[in-house]
């Protein structure tokens, strides 16, 4: 069995043909997937598909992109869509400074709401961080009894030993299939397998060797190759270990 823990094949690249994605997916031994929301309106879209499909979840969450667009500053919606006992996770939520770095403080003071939020539903986080990995490592730091993922995991091996010191786990997507991604290959290649989580990002970010067409969560099984391979390990052993890990850290047995 593979788990993706991050897609969002709500998106309308798939309106004509998300049931046949889902299909392969499930034909291609991708058994759970996991919606990711990134503002009101996907966060609405990830838990129609969570309540649509037993073998779907997903996570809530304000994305930093999202952020100034956000008019209920108390983030009230999050807090009630994510009482869904589908709701594993809040997320896609952190900082991201590659477009934009005016608003570096509302995307700090969203990204702690959040925290905050999880911690009152005792749920995980799914944390986005793009050219702001030092701010992120602060702000989980600081909240360190709440734990997540680091997605699409962008640091060094010495951040990833730093985070999975905080609880954290790092996700693992295609990317990682890159001929050049080499900072991501070491990560891979030095840290436990009880410390990664597979997941594709659908539509974005497609592996080798579809890279530049649509994601799908049926190419997750690239990533895993590619794992099993830095690893010089069976796929099935790497398969096991991610989706045990996937299980332990979303309760993917179900919610109290």
């Amino acid at each position: 069995m593979i788990i993706d823990t991050h897609m969002h094949i709500y998106d309308s690249s798939y309106d004509d043909i998300r049931e046949e994605v889902i299909q392969n997916a499930l034909d291609n031994d991708v058994k759970i997937m996991i919606a990711i929301g990134c503002d009101y309106s996907t966060s609405l879209k990830a838990l129609e598909l969570a309540n649509k499909y037993p073998f779907i979840y997903c996570a809530i969450g304000l994305h930093p992109y999202e952020v100034l667009k956000e008019k209920d500053k108390d983030l009230k919606w999050i807090y009630e869509l994510a009482k869904n006992k589908k709701v594993v996770a809040i997320g896609e939520i952190g900082l991201d400074y590659y477009w934009d770095k005016s608003y570096i403080n509302e995307q700090k003071e969203m990204f702690v709401k959040q925290i905050d939020i999880a911690r009152k539903l005792n749920l995980p986080i799914i944390v986005h961080s793009r050219d702001a990995i030092s701010d992120t490592y602060n702000i989980i730091e600081s909240n360190s009894d709440v734990k997540g993922v680091i997605h699409c995991f962008p640091g060094s091996l010495e951040m990833a030993n730093r985070f999975i010191k905080l609880g954290y786990y790092l996700g693992i997507g295609g990317v990682l299939t890159f001929k050049n991604s080499k900072d991501i290959k070491n990560v891979v290649k030095n840290i436990d397998l009880k410390y990664l989580l597979s997941e594709t990002d659908s539509p974005y970010l497609t592996p080798h060797p579809y890279r530049g067409k649509l994601n799908k969560p049926e190419y997750i099984k690239y990533v895993c190759y590619e794992i099993a391979t830095i690893k010089e390990k069976g796929l099935d052993y790497v398969t096991d270990i991610l989706s045990n890990n996937a299980i332990e850290l979303f309760k993917l047995g179900g919610r109290e």
